[in-house]
This record gives C-alpha cells, structure tokens and sequence, in this order.
C-alpha cells in the first residue's frame, strides 16, 4: 500500500527518520554520560517506547497515571512521573498499585503534595524527586528550598533519590543556551541542598529537546546523571524554527490534500484537529511544509489549514502535501494511529505498518 491509497489527513511517520533520532538521541545522551530516559508523552506509543528501549532508554518519562499505566501493562518497569501528582481520591489507589509493579519515581514540588502522596503510597516501594525551578516559572521550587523539602517529603515517610527540572524556558528564539545553562545550575544548587540535609541526591534529571545537545562547562560533583527530550524522537515546527533541529530530523508530518486554491494561497484538509492549534508568540505560523520552505500555515479552522506560497507556485487542488505540525506532542495525542512509512529518511511512501497511539487521552 502506498499513501495515495489512504484518505487524507493522517500522520505519518517516516521509519528511516526515526531511526536516526532515535540513535542519535542514544548517543547524545550517552557522550554526556547521561542516562536517557526519553518523555513518552510525545509519541504516546508502545511501538516507538520499545524502540526507545531497545536503542538503550534507562525507562521512559511519563506526565500522568493514566499513560504511566498504559505503559506498565506493555511491560516497560521503569517510569517517572515528571509531574507533581496530586495524589487523591481514585489517582491515590492507581498509584499505589502501580509503584507495586513498576520501578516508579514521582515528582513532588510541594510540603502539601508530599504529604498526600506518602498518604497515598502508604509504604508501597515508589522514589520521590524533589522538582526545582530552574527558569521556566511553572511548577518546582526554588533550588535553594529543595533541601527543605526533601527533608520533609522523607519526615513524611518518603524516599527521596533526587532532584528534576525542566528547562523550559528554552522554548524561545536565542534562548537554548542559558536555558541549558540554568538548568545545569539549579539542578547543582537543588542537589547541594539535599546534601546539606542528609539526603544523597543520587538522580540529577533534567533536559528538554532544544538543550539536550547542549553542554555546559560547569564541572561539579552534582553535574546532572539523565535526560528526558520528548519532542526530538519525532520533531515540530517549533524545533525547526528554535534552530534545533532540521526539517531532515522531522520523523513525523501530516499527509494532507488540497481542497481549495486560489493566487498565493491553499487550504488544506488538515485543520486543528489534525495539527492541534499550538501557536506560540514568535512561531512563523501554525505548521510548517517542508517541501515548501518558504510557506506558512497562517489559519486554522477545525478542519481547513490556509497556506501562504508567497512567490511559490501554489499546489493544485487534490494535491498531496505534508505538514511539519508546531507541536508534535498535540498531534499526535489527536491521532487514532501513526501510518509508518518505508524507512528510506527521504519520504517514501510505502506504508508499512500502522501503531495505535495507545496513551492517546490518557490525561487523569
């Protein structure tokens, strides 16, 4: 079968382009001396996840019970939960009953939270990390607050292994470096402060796909021990245009047809709910064609993409082309299933397999 045999739209995911990324993303990791334990909330698949593992993923991070569960019944036995799980009600059963079949680790980020979750794990053999704000002002404490919490999640009953951070702060034009600069930082300052209170921060977990190639120099004995990209197993717009990837390293796109053209412009059947609507302030558009560099995706509605050619020749309706979505991870969680494609990296398009995207909506 080959993909004009399909209806369009659908995602697609070229096998040759995975597998560079998935190789490079092992080696990346293992020349820092990183443990590469990849986010699986980008591709939500249990395909892609062995993979993953098979290329030399310590476990895979994972952002809620739900997909952590959909993933500990494929038999993967090593999960992070890089959140900070508000541990009551139904989600306090799941938890304990999942640290009971998995190696599980769990973010906390709060005296509060700590003291739900040991609440909820009543002794079930589940490692905490203590969450630190290196820059990105979401969740996690200041790194200088993380020996007191630590302190306290281990009062509570807690076992504390280390600290985590998100650098996501990077996800801005220019910014990759100090993103990573920071991160590198408050995860040194957060460890310290462990150390200080008695707790041996034995896991340092950081990383994000825009600064995962990035090193700092900054020698310390609580220099960070893993690595948890999500979006560069399969790349987005957002990674092209952020300067960390290439559109060569865009494993996955939106196959979509032409419905409608007229001078300079296109619509395409792939709107938001094939694409997802991310937008962040300074992307170029909705979505990227790499076939048409110079075009952008300049509207969505829920099932049209408008797209500016500029000077290009516009495609004539009925057309086939693909869409680099922004934001993979939004994608695919609105995808039944992934076509794969031959694995030539050069956009073949004999399919050759189909993977469900098993997490799919797995939000609780």
């Amino acid at each position: 079968m080959r993909t004009e045999d399909l209806d369009t739209p659908f995602l697609a995911v070229d096998a040759g382009v995975l597998e560079r990324n998935l190789t490079d993303g092992a080696d990346r990791a293992r020349r820092r001396g990183l443990a590469w334990r990849p986010h699986a909330k980008t591709h939500k698949s249990v395909a892609v996840a062995r993979r993953q593992l098979a290329h030399g993923a310590a476990g895979l991070t994972l952002a809620t019970v739900a997909e952590a569960e959909v993933f500990a019944a494929a038999g993967v036995d090593d999960l992070f939960l890089a959140y900070p799980v508000w541990a009551a009600g139904g989600r306090a059963d799941r938890l304990r009953a999942l640290a009971g079949r998995v190696r599980l680790r769990i973010g906390v980020d709060s005296v509060a939270g700590a003291d739900r979750l040991a609440a909820a794990l009543r002794g079930a053999p589940a490692q905490v990390l203590v969450e630190v704000d290196s820059g990105h002002h979401r969740t996690g404490v200041d790194p200088g607050d993380a020996g007191g919490l630590a302190a306290r999640a281990r009062a509570a009953g807690l076992a504390v292994a280390g600290v985590f951070t998100f650098p996501g702060h990077a996800y801005a034009p220019g910014a990759r470096a100090a993103a990573a600069a920071d991160e590198v930082a408050a995860l040194s300052a957060a460890a310290a402060g462990l150390a200080a209170a008695g707790i041996e921060p034995l896991v340092r977990s950081g990383g994000s796909s825009p600064t995962e190639d990035l090193s700092p120099d900054l020698p310390d004995r609580w220099a960070p021990t893993e690595s948890r990209p999500g979006v560069s197993v399969f790349g987005d717009a957002q990674q092209v245009e952020l300067d960390a990837a290439g559109f060569d390293r865009c494993a996955l796109t939106a196959v979509a047809t032409v419905v409608h053209a007229r001078p300079g412009h296109a619509v395409l059947d792939a709107g938001s709910k094939t694409l997802g609507a991310d937008r962040a302030p300074w992307a170029s558009g909705y979505g990227r064609l790499p076939g048409h560099p110079d075009a952008r995706v300049t509207a969505l509605s829920e099932h049209h993409a408008t797209v500016a050619f500029g000077d290009e020749p516009v495609p004539e309706p009925g057309s086939r082309v693909r869409v680099v979505p922004n934001h993979v991870c939004s994608a695919v969680n609105l995808a039944d299933h992934l076509v794969v494609l031959s694995g030539d990296g050069a956009g073949g398009d004999t399919v050759v397999d189909r993977w469900p995207v098993d997490a799919r909506g797995a939000n609780t």
